[in-house]
């Protein structure tokens, strides 16, 4: 008779906050490596940033109602302080639900994340394009978006907070649908407006989807978070 094959240990759980951990220490690299490519003007950067802007910017001072859409979504719908106004609703309501801690959390993440937006903005100090026919402007240093990371940041906790209320399919993918067109939206309509330079934008997804995932790991992280996932 053979034997009975020995049985497998049974594997250790992982500690709480361990995917959105990894998930951050991941986006680490590209976040670090693209600030620091601007940062020290890397020619080949630059200059795909020059010849992307440059042929928008042509597209959008040729297409006026487009341009003009374009201007009312960024400035009104995926401004930054719509989006901070959704997650000021989103704190009432999960006050009102007794989730205090909860609400807390989200709020200090969102101001967390703007500070360090500033202070990137301060440090990199990269000038924003420059055009003899602008069709909109901005102000404060180009790198990295606020549009886009505010809105990243935003949408993202927005996302998880589906997940930790275990809403339905529906309400998922229509959550799921409005965050990315929001997220892609903005920063498309800031490069089509002039006013950002394409790498500015993808640093504004990377750090706020790494506001994101350091956010989400220190919550879950703590302990008694688990019994909010049952409300």
């Amino acid at each position: 008779m053979h034997p009975a094959p020995l049985a497998s240990p049974p594997r250790r759980p992982r500690p709480p906050g361990y995917r959105a951990a990894l998930t951050a220490v991941l986006l680490c690299v590209p976040s670090t490596l693209l600030i620091l490519l601007v940062g020290m003007e890397w020619a080949p950067l630059l200059g795909l940033d020059d010849d992307i802007a440059r042929t928008t910017h042509r597209w959008a001072v040729a297409d006026d109602g487009l341009t003009r859409a374009s201007r009312i979504l960024t400035d009104w719908v995926w401004d930054p302080w719509t989006m901070r106004a959704l997650c000021a609703v989103t704190v009432v309501w999960l006050a009102f639900r007794g989730a205090w801690w909860l609400g807390i959390w989200l709020a200090a993440t969102c101001v967390v994340g703007s500070v360090i937006q500033q202070a990137l903005k301060a440090l990199v100090d990269r000038p924003r394009p420059q055009w003899p026919d602008p069709v909109d402007s901005a102000h404060y240093a180009a790198f990295p978006s606020g549009h886009a990371m505010t809105a990243t940041v935003v949408c993202g906790l927005l996302l998880w907070l589906l997940r930790v209320y275990r809403v339905g399919s529906l309400v998922w993918r229509t959550g799921l649908a409005l965050a990315v067109v929001s997220v892609v939206g903005v920063g498309l309509t800031r490069i089509w407006n002039g006013v950002h330079w394409p790498s500015d934008i993808v640093g504004g997804w990377l750090l706020g989807a790494l506001m994101v995932a350091l956010a989400v790991a220190t919550y879950e992280y703590r302990p008694g978070a688990r019994a909010v996932k049952s409300a």
